[in-house]
């Protein structure tokens, strides 16, 4: 490892988990198990993937650990937040995703996994209906609240650093407001004044985290760290975000795929996305005000890949449709079908069709793992603020709007950014350029 001035993972890394749910009990379950060597972490990429440094005669393909010094899995402690007072391992059995088998030899970890209460608004998620919640008389009382429970987590498990992950259910749809969401000042007034309306439980805990000097992750497609306020703290505070919504399933399909669309310069009349699950995200987003949310994040995806602005003739005027079905006998099972309407030489017209059986927390507990293994590298890199290079994790990456920026959604331009970005704290040339 080359000298940089990234400082060492030492200590405790403290993962504190938004919602007890069927993604965090799946990456908590996978995280004991491969510490114990009786299961793999597949689909992670600070486990798996390695990147070319150095070139010529230097060139050398290295794991991102060998690189930059990441945390270990030995060192990570966790613990959670939820509106169910379960401890994870009733909830990785209730969650039905993992088998018995596979969650038995780690159940002493797991039931010493008691979710605090957690900081909920029912009106942001109607769909849910546990007791295990704070009682708070103002947004504000709710922000102090969740400061006092890292600050206890923190000293409780001898943590050195906390990273906090939002793996709870999408709320409603909230848009972004100058007036409230445009500066700091602004948003704390709107705290302490109880401004339910603007203010989701989910800015709650990101300020909470910002404040207490952890990482903040937002994990769904809440508006949460993607305003001007937000921005301010983290510039303030000297701590990385990144967001949002973990990128999984047909999103991960959809970055991957239109770029071969656009690539070979093919025409695009329209892509048909629907998706069916029966998982508690597919019930919370069966209520239609939770659902915007998310199609907002699902949406953003292939404007800024397929641009009729650069190929009026290819991709002027493609519909584009998504669809969410809750189908509760598929729980975790999600399936995403994809019809794409394409046309070629002369304008001829043809179909692609993409079906994917995917499991969602499969998909989603390696993201989680990158995500806090990687925000937890940025922080100690002294990267604050948006950070970009995490996009390639993101379904609707975060990026300054207010300046008229766009967001990167091809995935592989979202890959030279994270591999630019690991070689550079590694102390090597961030030598990729992306077209």
């Amino acid at each position: 490892m080359k000298q940089t001035d990234v400082k060492p993972a030492d200590g405790k890394l403290g993962i504190m988990i938004v919602g007890n749910g069927a993604v965090a009990t799946t990456f908590m379950t996978g995280v004991f198990m491969a510490r114990r060597g009786l299961a793999k972490p597949i689909g992670s990429m600070t486990q798996y993937d390695k990147i070319r440094v150095g070139r010529g005669a230097d060139k050398q393909y290295l794991h991102y650990g060998d690189i930059v010094p990441l945390a270990k899995l030995d060192d990570i402690v966790f613990g959670t937040w939820d509106v169910y007072p379960q401890n994870a391992y009733q909830a990785a059995m209730y969650a039905e995703v993992l088998k018995e088998k596979d969650i038995d030899p780690v159940r002493d970890e797991l039931e010493k996994i008691v979710p605090m209460k957690a900081a909920f608004d029912k009106n942001y998620a109607k769909r849910l209906d546990g007791d295990n919640v704070k009682d708070c008389k103002t947004r504000w009382e709710m922000a102090e609240a969740i400061r006092q429970d890292i600050r206890d987590f923190k000293q409780k498990n001898g943590c050195a650093r906390v990273v906090v992950i939002w793996a709870a259910s999408t709320e409603i749809y909230v848009p972004v407001d100058e007036k409230v969401h445009g500066t700091l000042a602004a948003l704390e007034q709107a705290m302490k004044d109880d401004d339910r309306e603007h203010v989701a439980p989910s800015m709650c805990y990101a300020y909470a985290a910002l404040t207490e000097g952890a990482p903040f992750i937002m994990g769904a497609p809440n508006t949460t760290v993607d305003i001007p306020a937000m921005w301010e703290l983290a510039e303030k505070t000297r701590m990385p975000i990144a967001g949002k919504d973990f990128k999984t399933g047909q999103t991960l399909v959809k970055s991957g795929f239109a770029p071969i669309i656009g690539t070979r310069c093919l025409g695009l009349s329209g892509w048909f996305s629907t998706n069916i699950l029966g998982n508690r995200d597919g019930l919370v987003l069966d209520e239609p005000a939770n659902f915007h949310t998310k199609e907002v994040s699902k949406l953003s995806t292939l404007e800024t890949i397929l641009k009729p602005e650069v190929q009026p003739d290819l991709y002027t005027d493609y519909y584009h449709k998504v669809r969410i079905n809750y189908y509760p006998p598929r729980n975790d099972n999600k399936e995403g079908w994809d019809n794409i309407d394409i046309f070629g030489w002369m304008g001829y017209p043809m179909q692609i069709k993409i079906n994917f059986l995917c499991r969602d927390s499969i998909l989603a507990a390696p993201l989680l793992l990158d995500l806090t293994l990687l925000s937890d590298l940025a922080a100690r890199a002294g990267r604050y603020g948006i950070q970009r290079f995490l996009s390639f994790f993101l379904k609707s990456p975060m990026h300054d709007y207010t300046k008229g920026e766009e967001a990167v959604n091809n995935l592989y331009q979202q890959y030279t950014m994270l591999k630019n970005a690991i070689r550079e704290m590694g102390g090597y040339e961030a030598d990729e350029e992306i077209d």
